[in-house]
This record gives C-alpha cells, structure tokens and sequence, in this order.
C-alpha cells in the first residue's frame, strides 16, 4: 500500500544516543545482510504511531551477537565477489535484514532515502496510486483501503485486494514498505498491479500514479444530523473536525453519523482528539499493552461537545488502525452505536526512532527524522472493555453491507440505515 499516514509532529521522535563501531565491526555487521538480506524495507502504513514511549526490557534475547561467521562471509564476498561492493548498501541491507528477522510487517528499518520517501508522505500530500496497503494472516500483501476519488479506486480495487504482483515481479516474501517503495512514483508513470480477489481467477490492473492530495475531514448537516466523514487521522484532522463540529453546534445538529468507513488509520493523538468529542474527560480511550504489562493508557480531554448526541458510527473493512480505536472506544463507552461491515483488524502499535550510528548524519526538521530510522512494533492496542482486535476487527452493532451494484447506482444502505436509527432516536 501507499503509504499515506502521518506522524504526529506534536511528539517528540525519540533520538538514539550515537554508537560508537570499530572499523572491523562494522564491516562484521554489515555482511548480516548476506544471510538476511531479503529485507528493502520502505514505508508502510496501517500502523498507529507513537514515539519515545519508555518499554521494560523484559524479553529474552542474547547480550550480544557472534559476528565470526559474519566476518567469514564477507571476506568471502570481498576475494570472490564478481562485481563491485557498495559498502554502503551492504551496510543498508544488514540493517534492513536484521530488522526483518524480527518477523513483523510494521516493523521497519529505513536507509536515508527511504526515510526522505516516508517524510515526505507527512504532509499528505505525495505521488502514487492512492491506497492503503496492508497484511493479511498469510503475509500477503493486500488493499486496506483505496482512497476515494483516486486512482486505486477508480481502477477498481477494493478493501481485502491481495496483490500477487507489482509490474510482473512477485509479491511473495515481500514486505509492506518494500511493495509501498515499489508502487509509489512519480505523476504520470503507470505502475501493472496483478490482483487476487477471493475465488475469482486473477487479473491485472494498469494505474496511472497521480499527486494524492488528501482531505481528511468532510462534512455536511441535513435535516438536524451532522455527517462527520475523516479519511484518515493526519496532523490536520483534529484542527478540521473542531471546525465542523463548530458548525454542527451552531446549526443545532440533533444526532450526528461519524464517518469512518475506508479509513486506514493514522496517529494516535487524532484517535483521542475524535473520540474526545462525545466522551467526557478522563474516561478511557485506548491502552497500549506489552505482553502483561501496561505501557500507556490514553484518556478523553476535556470538551466533550458531542456528549450525549445520537451518535453512529460507519466502518467497514478498510476501516483500520486509528480509526479502529475511536469505534472502538465510542462503542464501550456508551457513546454510539456501529453499522456497517467488520472493520480491517489492525491493533499494534509502532514507535519511531531516528538513528545516530557512525558517521551518519542525523538531524530533526519539523519533528521528523532527516537520515536513516527505525519504525517497531512495540505494543498492541486495546479498546477500554480490554479487547485487541488485532486479525479480528471489529464487529459492527447492526451489519449492513454495501454491493458494488449499489456503489455503481449510487445508493449508500450503511448510511440510510444510520440516518434511520437516528431519526428515530431523535423523534
């Protein structure tokens, strides 16, 4: 998937203190890659963000590497290698490879470029294809989510889309952010996506990559119900979605429909900042949790000004990640009721480090990082009532689904169907 979502600029990123690498060190280091250098690690989205969060060490591990048969390989490459060695690619794929063993989709070493690709993605504003890429059980690479209006969608794609290929070349064994680096280019450029969508015997896509520009907050009122449509939680979300919400008070909006069907996710902060308009202060939005121990629990701020409204809440399979948590802790608190399909079911969550080794220049513009970094799964995340949802996904109250049939007339069942509850409620 592309990679469209932010980190928060408000958190600080944690910087590493610089190691310090003998000569022979490193040239021991960087020939890991040999053994595990299946890993070209780019962005990957999906994830929920979080930075400089302190976590016990506590899993078990050795102190230390043995670097000797490390070593052996690369005096090996270095007498017998036909062609040159780019130290500085080896030393990229040892990094990229060892974080790759750790087995997890979302988490990422990123060399200096890939760093730049990923930055330059905050902004929201970025060249591709416009969609969200994810994992299914198998490893898969698949559609979170195509964002509306963009190429992605417009070619067809749709939520739970497995790409079996990017422009001829296998997806297997490939990671999130590596299919992300290969998807992404520049405007005008077509990139051939083979697709599997269940039973149905594969087929191949062209898509034209575009500027993708994205809104995040939409919103109207009709009949005294506010409709609050946020695509993904962005730097500006929580900024657009006060405004309209402003709007809904002003025009005396009487229950309101919370949009967050396809949306992938984005920063934690935003999740909070949403769901803060219906809960009150201090009651709980979300937990991060490390095997038994809890690491942070996330409370509502103050200004519960959607408190008490008839709320609902629309997901469906691309919904994931952030917007995964504000369902979520909407719905155990009472806040509101959830229609439509089974959201995607991604509950970890991922720390940002900037990386300060050798001789690698590391300095931080706007909160981000500018050279190579490290994004890691740290914890999973669970809705106040104690659930992860992680593969799972969450459940709507009422399942209504949306067929492309409709989606082709032009109907929304999902939407009807909430606007029903609620002018019931309201009557």
């Amino acid at each position: 998937m592309e990679n469209t979502e932010p980190i928060n600029p408000t958190v600080p990123v944690a910087q590493k203190s610089k190691i310090k690498w003998t000569l022979p060190k490193i040239f021991a280091v960087l020939v890991l890659t040999v053994i595990v250098f299946a890993g070209g690690v780019a962005v990957g989205r999906g994830d929920l963000r979080l930075k400089g969060l302190s976590v016990t060490k506590t899993k078990p591990g050795p102190t230390s590497l043995d670097y000797s048969s490390i070593d052996q390989i690369y005096g090996l490459l270095k007498s017998d290698f036909d062609g040159t060695l780019d130290d500085q690619k080896i030393i990229d794929g040892l990094k990229a490879g060892l974080v790759e063993a750790a087995g997890d989709p979302y988490t990422v070493y990123f060399n200096a470029q890939e760093a730049k690709t990923f930055n330059e993605e905050l902004s929201g504003s970025f060249t591709g294809i416009g969609a969200e890429l994810g994992t299914d059980e198998d490893n898969n690479i698949l559609i979170v989510a195509p964002l509306s209006g963009y190429p992605a969608e417009k070619a067809g794609l749709k939520s739970r889309d497995i790409i079996g290929a990017i422009d001829g070349e296998t997806t297997a064994g490939l990671s999130v952010d590596k299919a992300v680096q290969k998807i992404r280019g520049p405007a005008g450029t077509q990139v051939k996506l083979t697709i599997l969508r269940g039973a149905d015997k594969p087929f191949e896509v062209t898509i034209t990559r575009q500027q993708i520009n994205i809104d995040t907050v939409k919103s109207s009122v009709d009949a005294g119900i506010g409709y609050l449509k946020i695509t993904q939680f962005t730097d500006d979300t929580t900024k657009l979605a006060k405004a309209a919400v402003a709007d809904f008070q002003n025009k005396g909006v009487k229950a309101v429909i919370l949009d967050l069907r396809g949306n992938p996710g984005g920063y934690l902060s935003g999740a909070v900042d949403i769901a803060s308009f219906w809960l009150d202060k201090k009651q709980v939005v979300v937990s991060q949790k490390r095997g038994g121990q809890t690491l942070s629990t996330e409370y509502a701020k103050s200004g519960a000004t959607l408190k008490d409204i008839p709320t609902v809440v629309l997901i469906d399979g691309g919904s994931a990640s952030a917007s995964e948590i504000t369902a979520g802790a909407l719905r155990d608190n009472g806040a509101a009721t959830i229609i439509g399909e089974k959201s995607f079911g991604k509950g970890s969550v991922q720390q940002v480090e900037c990386l300060g080794i050798a001789s690698l220049s590391i300095t931080k513009t706007s909160d981000s990082c500018v050279g190579p970094m490290l994004k890691v799964t740290i914890a999973r995340w669970y809705t106040p009532k104690g659930v992860n949802i992680d593969k799972q996904g969450i459940t709507p109250d009422t399942a209504v689904s949306l067929s492309d049939e409709d989606q082709k007339a032009g109907r929304d069942p999902q939407k009807d169907k909430a606007i029903e509850i609620l002018r019931s409620k309201i009557q």
